[in-house]
């Protein structure tokens, strides 16, 4: 009889390569160069790779928010901490896309015509959960394509920040009622009386403050991920328009030093 792991009777027994359907995966990274030149096949399998962080990261945020609004602190620091080692990883990856130098680039970049990192629906779902709100982003797909509306599903539903103020909430701590009842498909911004409630969520309940350090953890994870992004797009193309008619450095250099959850810099300097 053969043996099963969770499969029909008398099917073939699970595999390293099967359970991860390597055949597929292996398959995935296809040059268009010719010869093919050397370093397109690693700016794919980076991409390839940056992709599937991403995949995981939507997983885990998912996890945060859970855990969050069912108040539970423990299981939200530890999906934060898993979430900022992602990020470390992410970035950690750009360093293997610096080894490849302006001229190596240069040799496969025409083929890419109008394909560019700015269309990765999965980092602007990212954008969304994290609060960012823009029509803009959702331009660059087509209208009733899947990705235009996983995009707009996320901006439609409660970001990370949302999900910490019920959080402290549920713990106790006053948060003004016009800040839990906000119109969620709206960009948040700074609040005076959110911060003032942050202030006293510090100085009085260490749990929650500790869950607020995690998200100032992740914020700073963006931010570098954003600057090291920034250098490495330098790097390689200098101040040239990117792939795909995008402003390239010049956009991204414009990301850079935003906060993702402003209301918990802004209290810094009162604490």
């Amino acid at each position: 009889m053969a043996r099963q792991y969770g499969g029909a009777v008398g099917s073939r027994a699970l595999t390293y390569s099967s359970y991860l359907h390597l055949d597929e995966l292996l398959a995935c990274q296809v040059p268009l160069s010719e010869g093919p030149e050397h370093d397109e096949l690693l700016f794919i399998v980076v991409h390839q790779v940056y992709e599937l962080w991403f995949k995981a990261l939507l997983h885990e945020f998912r996890q945060l928010q859970e855990s969050l609004e069912a108040d539970d602190g423990v299981a939200a620091g530890a999906a934060a901490k898993r979430i900022l080692t992602i990020l470390k990883t992410v970035v950690a990856q750009i360093d293997v896309l610096e080894t490849m130098t302006p001229l190596g680039f240069g040799s496969f970049r025409g083929r890419l015509e109008s394909a560019s990192g700015f269309q990765s629906a999965q980092f602007r779902q990212l954008e969304a959960v994290l609060g960012r709100r823009s029509t803009s982003m959702l331009e660059p797909y087509s209208e009733g394509s899947p990705e235009r509306a996983a995009i707009a599903a996320a901006m439609s539903r409660r970001s990370v920040f949302d999900s910490l103020l019920r959080y402290l909430a549920a713990a106790g701590h006053r948060l003004p009622a016009a800040a839990l009842e906000r119109d969620v498909t709206q960009p948040p911004a700074p609040d005076p009386a959110v911060q003032e409630a942050l202030i006293a969520v510090y100085r009085d309940d260490p749990d929650a403050a500790g869950v607020c350090e995690r998200l100032v953890d992740i914020d700073e994870g963006i931010q570098e991920w954003r600057y090291r992004h920034v250098k490495m797009v330098e790097r390689t193309i200098g101040g040239r328009i990117g792939t795909g008619g995008s402003a390239g450095a010049e956009y991204l250099r414009s990301t850079l030093f935003r906060p993702t959850f402003p209301d918990l810099w802004e209290i810094r300097s009162r604490l």
